[in-house]
Formats: structure tokens, sequence, C-alpha cells
């Protein structure tokens, strides 16, 4: 069943430290809703029942001296081994794809938003990529990926390592997008690309 006023869905796709954020960005500089899963999910870290659940699953060596959770703290048992990832995840999760439903259902109905973007890390992994109308990959090569994860201060080498290996290869993320972005230049070669393939999907929707 068609859903009036249904908005085009476009998921971003590539490894962590590719530029999938920067690339969302740019789709909303042009018009785009952006639905952030990292944001959502840093949110609900905030949220008692969700704070409860973690501290359960990770210990109170977690909490910082006002009995919040320390997200550094949290990242450095997480990131520890897959398994930690994992349990995180199953808390998270849900919670996060339970709000997005919520902001799709809120962007269709905003006349201004030209296309909802994802920009969810586990997209396909979750089941996620057959809810979008087009799948981008953002490409850049594993140093430099590396290079601009630890450069934010987002990830060490070791932590990006984790990450990735939770998530499917990028190959078979590659094999499902309908465009790719190359990100191994500047920001600005970036820009172009997202402007080209937006115009694409919107004369093409």
């Amino acid at each position: 069943m068609d859903v009036p006023n249904r908005k085009t869905i476009i998921g971003i796709l590539g490894g962590v430290g590719s530029g999938k954020s920067t690339a969302a960005a740019e789709f909303g500089k042009l018009g785009c809703a952006i639905i952030d899963a990292d944001e959502i999910a840093h949110k609900l870290l905030d949220e008692l029942g969700v704070q409860e659940r973690v501290v359960s699953s990770f210990g109170q060596g977690i909490l910082d001296s006002a009995g919040q959770i320390d997200r550094k703290k949290l990242a450095d048992i997480v990131f520890a081994n897959a398994q930690n990832l994992s349990a995180l995840n199953e808390i998270i999760h849900p919670l996060v794809l339970e709000r997005a439903e919520q902001l799709i259902k809120q962007f269709n109905s905003q006349a201004e938003v030209k296309a909802i973007v994802l920009d969810m890390p586990l997209l396909v992994e979750v089941g996620w990529s057959e809810r979008c109308d087009k799948l981008i990959f953002v490409d850049c090569g594993q140093q430099l990926r590396v290079e601009r994860a630890e450069k934010t201060g987002v990830f060490s080498k070791n932590e990006h390592k984790i990450r990735e290996n939770f998530q499917i290869s990028l190959d078979k993320k590659v094999a499902l997008a309908d465009n790719i972005i190359d990100n191994n230049s500047g920001f600005s070669a970036l820009a172009e690309q997202v402007a080209k393939i937006f115009s694409y999907i919107t004369d093409n929707g």
C-alpha cells in the first residue's frame, strides 16, 4: 500500500570513517531530512530506562561521579570485543529503529522535505536497506578511513577494526548500491557527486 506523500528514502552505506555523515549532511543542504542513527543512540543513553539496562549489562564501572553513563568508559568496554558491541546493539538498536520510524512518519507529512536520508551504520545488517528506495555507497580507501576516524577522535585504530568486523563486508554493500560516491579526494568532489546523484534521483523519482 502506498503511503500518501511518501518521500523517497535514501540509505547511505560505507565503511567506518568513509564520510557517510558528511555525504548525508550534503543531502541535507539540498532539502533532505536526515535521520542520524548515532545521534539517536547518543540521546537514548541519557534516558533513565536505557541507562538502567546498559548498566545492568556492563556494570557500575561505566558510570561517572554523577551517576551518568561515561561514554568513553562504555566505549572502552564495548570495543574490547564484538560480543560486547553486539550486547549494546541489542539494547539500543530496537529503540533507534522505533525512533527512526517515528521520524519517517513525521518527515513524510512535511511538504518542504524533498527526501529522507538514513545515516545508519548497521543499515544493511538490521534489514533497513530494504526500506530504502535508493542506496548510495561512500567509497574510501581503508588507510584514509582509519586516519579520518582517528583524526576526529571518534575511534582508535583498534576500535575501527572491531566495529568494521561487526558489519557485513564492504563488497556486499557496494553490490547493493545504486550509486557510488568516491570520497578519496577532497570535500568539494564529494559535494559535487552528491548534487549530481540527488539531481538524478529527483528527476527520475
